[in-house]
This record gives structure tokens, sequence and C-alpha cells, in this order.
């Protein structure tokens, strides 16, 4: 029985023992093999994501129950391996440029992406506690990275005495929750909360309402969002856009595989929890951003809103509630990324800038990053017919289906005052006047802003294949 389970769990195993292979390298080799180190991560992520997809889509468990393989499971890992991808690639001219660089970091990256993918696969709250530890672990050293930098070093500390907290929170809401079932595994957590099954006991509420907390902390939902904007703007900004990503599919995705699976029958209990989560995030994202004047700062607040819109999604308890929140986080993924790389070309001869102000009259000095730049802003804010406008879509529709329509009223109130920053943001580019030009950018990042461009623009006509995997994705949570 051993063999088959390896098998099942091959594209993790594969990215373990890769990690092992290129600490070796780099612990003989030292620093001057960060490059090298870098590509073979982002090769060894591209050979996983092939791996993941050889899996198939029938739904399998392996290791005593502990682990589950679906089609849910290969569409967040893609995602989280993407993100993972882009973000090495993407730090790698910088950590250059700012002397920063380590090989460990892409290790680092890959280590927390293994963790990314036992949460996506986890079918059993132990081995998803498993899977958070070693993801978060790998996160509060990355996010420590830059040592001799104070901001940085307080930013990781910062994040690491919080997360702390809110594990304990998960871990003390999974054990009431084993204390008043008898059982971890999601399958048997299922089958004790059927019709007809025995009365629901205010402890295992109380569980639940802990286990919110904790995972609610790592997708920086309100009202544990306080560590993120000072983490976002405190750690390197290939790290913020790797924090701004791939952590938060994985986390959402963690919230979909609880809520729906094991705790479906429970959803009276767990909605209004979610809505209040859903609406907090939604606002403070929309209104803490304003008066912002760090880049870095303001896509912080920029998640915080967003997860509350893909939180809209959870809330709706239905098969399209699901299928909206999958379609959203991919499109997010990928105006992040692409965001992301216009914030890492912001350089003038000084080193990096991240004052909003300083992209005053970019339209003239840097047209393309400025139409890059433009597309992603409102893309983020929800205008037709960019992706993002089909995002948010597909989540209020679910919403309205579900009878939530003031949660998705006030997701679209929200959405319309979150528009007032970012197309400030696109004023700034077009219509201030021009201050210090920047330096040109570098090929990767002008590659990333068409790639992510491109997507954003185009997907109006040809959303089928995300719509489709989606679809796929969110009809195994509802057997």
């Amino acid at each position: 029985m051993v063999l088959p389970d390896f098998s099942i769990a091959l594209p993790e195993i594969f990215l373990a023992l890769t990690a092992l292979a290129l600490l070796m390298i780099g612990a003989f080799r030292g620093n001057g093999s960060t490059t090298l180190i870098g590509w073979l991560s982002v090769i060894a992520l591209a050979v996983t994501a092939f791996l993941v997809q050889l899996d198939g889509e029938s739904s399998v468990t392996a290791f005593g129950g502990l682990y589950r393989d679906d089609a849910f499971g290969i569409f967040m890992k893609i995602l989280c391996l993407g993100s993972s991808a882009f973000a090495i690639v993407m730090a790698i001219d910088y950590n250059r440029r700012e002397k920063i660089e380590r090989f460990e970091f892409p290790i680092l990256i890959i280590i927390a992406t293994i963790g990314m993918m036992m949460i996506v696969s986890a079918n059993d709250l132990m081995s998803l506690y498993v899977g958070i530890e070693l993801m978060s672990l790998s996160l509060y050293i990355t996010a420590a990275y830059k040592r001799d930098s104070i901001r940085s070093t307080e930013a990781g500390l910062k994040y690491f005495v919080l997360g702390a907290l809110s594990s304990g929170l998960l871990l003390y809401g999974v054990s009431l929750i084993y204390g008043f079932t008898g059982t971890t595994n999601f399958d048997l957590l299922a089958n004790s909360f059927a019709p007809g099954g025995p009365a629901i006991e205010v402890g295992l509420l109380i569980g639940i309402v802990f286990l919110i907390a904790g995972l609610a902390f790592k997708v920086s939902a309100v009202p544990f969002h306080m560590w993120t904007p000072d983490v976002y703007e405190g750690v390197p900004t290939p790290v913020t856009n790797f924090f701004a990503a791939a952590p938060k599919v994985a986390a959402i995705a963690l919230f979909l595989r609880v809520f729906i699976s094991p705790f479906g029958e429970l959803v009276d209990q767990w909605q209004q929890i979610i809505v209040f989560i859903s609406i907090a995030s939604m606002i403070l994202g929309a209104f803490a951003a304003i008066n912002q004047k760090n880049i870095k700062r303001l896509m912080a607040y920029s998640s915080i809103g967003h997860v509350g819109y893909a939180l809209i999604g959870l809330a709706a308890g239905t098969e399209e509630g699901v299928r909206g929140v999958l379609i959203y986080m991919a499109i997010y993924v990928v105006m992040n990324i692409g965001t992301f790389a216009c914030i890492l070309s912001m350089r003038h001869r000084d080193g990096m800038v991240e004052d909003i102000y300083q992209l005053a009259g970019l339209s003239k000095t840097r047209p393309y990053m400025a139409l890059a730049f433009l597309l992603f802003m409102f893309s983020l804010a929800g205008i037709p017919p960019l992706a993002g406008f089909f995002g948010k879509f597909y989540i209020f529709v679910a919403a309205i289906n579900a009878g939530l329509v003031p949660l998705a009223v006030i997701g679209l109130v929200t959405s319309v005052v979150g528009a007032y920053y970012y197309l400030r943001i696109v004023k700034i580019i077009y219509f201030d006047d021009a201050a210090e030009g920047f330096e040109p950018s570098g090929r990767i990042q002008s590659f990333v802003m068409t790639v992510a461009g491109l997507f954003v623009a185009l997907f109006v006509v040809f959303p089928g294949p995300l719509l489709d995997s989606a679809s796929a994705a969110a009809a195994v949570l509802f057997p």
C-alpha cells in the first residue's frame, strides 16, 4: 500500500528531493550559485506542475486518509506553483542589484510551496496543520531575508510573533473539534454532521470559530490583518509579490476544502462568521488604502479587500460560489504578478522607490510601463471588459443566487470606493507633471508585464479554459 501512496504524492516528493539537492549545491558552491539555483528552482516548479497535471481528475486518498488528490487540488496547486515560479524569476535581478543574493532564497520558496501543496491536498486536520507550519516557517524566514535592513527584520519578527499566535488559535480549534467529534479526518467529520446525526455541541462551534480565526490570519482577513501592511512594506519587493499571491491561494483553498467538505452541513453555523469577515475586509480594504502614499502598503490593503471579495463565494456555500472563488483567485494572481512586475521596475539611479507620486508623468517617460500599470489598475478596480471585472462578476452572481443580496451590494459599493485609489494612480501616471524618469525595465519584468497584461486584456475573448477548469474543480467538493 505504500508505493501507490508515494505515486499519488509524487509531485510533492519530487519537489522536496529537489529542494534537498539544491541545498547541497548551494552549500558546496556558496552564494555564487544563487542565479543557477534560482533557474533550477523554476525548472523544478515547472516539472512539478507537469507531474500535478498527470495525476488525472479522479479523487483518491492516500496515507491513511491524510492526503487527497483531486481536480480541486490540481487547479489550486497549479496556481501556487505558477505564483512561486514567477516570484523566483522576478527576484533574481532584484537580489543581484540590491546585493542580497543568497542561494537559500529560492530554496525557501520551494519549501513553502511544498507546504502549500500539502495544505491544498489535506484531508485531515493534522495534515492540514503540518502543511500550514511548513509553509509558515519558510515564510517567516523569507520575510526577514534582508537581514541587514531594520525594516525587513522588524517585518519578519512581527510576522513570526503574530503567525505563532494564529497557529495557536488554529491548533486550539482543532483540539476542540477533535474533542467533540472524536476524529480529525475530513470524511469522518462530514459523516458525523450528516442529517439525522447527533446534535451539534456548543464546544464544537467554538472550535470552528477558532479554526476560522487561525485561517483568517493566513489570508490576512479582517480582524486578523494587522500584520499585512507593515510586512508588505518592510520586506523586499519580490517577497511582497510572493506573499500577496501564492500563500493566499493556498489559504483560500484551505478555507474551501475545510468548510465545504467536512463542515458543509454546518453552513448555517459558520456562514454568518464568513459574511462578517468578508464585509469587514472589503470595507477596510476600500477605505484604508485611500490615503496611502507607499505603493506596497497600498497593495497590502488592496489584498485585504480582494480576500473579502473571494470570501463572498465561500459564504454562498454553493458550487457556483466555489467556482467563482477559483476564477477570482486565478485572475487575482495574474493581476498581482503583473502589478509587482511594474513596481519592481520603479527604480532610479539611487535605487528602488515606492512612493506613488514618483509615478508622475510615467506615460511620457515610459509609455509601455504606463500602459501596463493602467491595465492592472483598471482590472484590480473591476472595470470591464478586463479580467478583474469577470472575477467580481462571478462572485457577486453566486452570492445573489444564494440569497446573499446585501453582501453582494456591499461588495459592489466597496468596489466602487476602492476604484478611487486605483484610478488615482492612473491619474498620477497620465496627468501629473513628469517626475524623474525610471531606469529601463529588466527583460524579465517586461516579459511578465506583457504576459500578464495580455491575459488581463484578452480574458474576455478566451474565458473558456479557465471557466471549464474552475467548474471541474468546484464540482469535486460537491459530490
